[in-house]
């Protein structure tokens, strides 16, 4: 394997170019068959280059999301949170969530693209171990998974001690979430934005 894959571009933060890493990965899909896309998009995170387990939560439906709130009217997400154990720098495995994303037919994101709108598929980068990081091209963790549960729901079912840098534990972000005191605007809809935060 190419070492380069695992040092990334010069904003990563340092890493130990042989140590493991647990990635988070938010899946979302509105459009088509979500769950046989779903499925691929898995297979397709198990064939990464050094990476050496995806572990998946059952998926969940959401319902969609618009800047006026939820949109049951529209196609329902099929979303779920993938454990990536890697050695990819966190920009190189960016790179490749956009590129299983354009495989399945997403559109390359464009600086006025929406944030709200429907999609074959979505890959978002939620955490990197505990790397935190407000470079535009990479910011993790993702600015706004704590005020999804379409996000921290399947992240709590894979993961019972997980944790997002910077906000705290997913099963008290999640309680809270549901309790109405977490900004839960965007509970009900579904994984949309791009894995770069926007």
């Amino acid at each position: 394997m190419n070492r380069r894959l695992a040092q990334g571009y010069q904003g990563d933060a340092p890493q130990n170019e042989s140590a493991e890493t647990v990635a988070v990965v938010a899946l979302g899909a509105n459009l088509g068959d979500r769950a046989a896309t779903i499925s691929e998009a898995l297979r397709d995170l198990a064939r990464l280059p050094l990476t050496t387990e995806v572990r998946a939560a059952e998926p969940i439906e959401s319902v969609a999301l618009t800047p006026e709130g939820p949109d049951a009217s529209a196609p329902a997400y099929l979303n779920t949170v993938a454990l990536l154990t890697t050695r990819l720098a966190p920009s190189v495995l960016l790179g490749y969530l956009h590129a299983i994303e354009a495989r399945h037919g997403r559109p390359a994101r464009t600086a006025d693209q929406s944030r709200w709108q429907d999609r074959t598929l979505d890959l978002d980068l939620i955490a990197y171990g505990d790397v935190q990081s407000t470079d535009p091209a990479l910011l993790v963790p993702h600015p706004r998974a704590a005020e999804r549960d379409f996000v921290l729901e399947p992240w709590l079912a894979v993961d019972r001690d997980a944790v997002l840098p910077g906000a705290g534990r997913v099963d008290e972000l999640l309680a809270r979430l549901r309790a109405g005191d977490g900004g839960g605007a965007e509970a009900p809809g579904a994984a949309r934005d791009s894995a770069d935060g926007s």
